[in-house]
C-alpha cells in the first residue's frame, strides 16, 4: 500500500462533505480547477503558509493508491512536486480523519500516524 495523501479542512467542511459523501474542493480548489492535497512531508509547510493559527482544522487522510489517473503531482510551492487531484474525493477512499491540534508555540501538531 502506498503511503495515503493528505487533506487539510476545516472541520465544518469535512461535515458538510460527509453529509453528500464527496468532497469537491475549497473555494481555493476551485477556482485552480484541482483539489489540492499534500504529502506526509509536505504538511508542517502546507500548514504553516496557509492555515496559521486556524484552529478548527482536520487533517483527512486519503488511500493514493484508488485515486487513479486523476491525479497528477505537479510543480508547486519552491519547484517541489505536489499532489492534485484533478476529480470529485469520493469520500469512501478516506482512510482516517482527525483533528488538528494547535500547541503552546501556536504550530500545528500532526497525528502520531502521520509518517513523514
Amino acid at each position: 500500500m502506498a503511503d495515503p495523501l493528505y487533506k487539510i479542512m476545516t472541520k465544518r467542511t469535512l461535515e458538510e462533505a460527509e453529509r453528500i459523501g464527496q468532497f469537491a474542493g475549497s473555494s481555493d480548489d476551485l477556482r485552480d480547477g484541482f483539489i489540492h492535497l499534500s504529502a506526509a512531508h509536505q504538511l508542517e509547510g502546507t500548514l504553516a503558509k496557509h492555515f496559521p493559527g486556524q484552529d478548527d482544522l482536520v487533517l483527512v487522510a486519503i488511500d493514493a493508491m484508488r485515486l487513479g489517473p486523476c491525479l497528477k503531482w505537479e510543480t508547486s510551492r519552491g519547484g517541489a512536486l505536489f499532489p492534485h487531484l484533478y476529480a470529485v474525493l469520493d469520500l469512501s477512499l478516506v482512510l482516517w480523519c482527525e483533528p488538528l491540534i494547535i500547541g503552546e508555540d501556536g504550530l500545528h501538531r500532526l497525528p502520531e500516524r502521520v509518517a513523514a
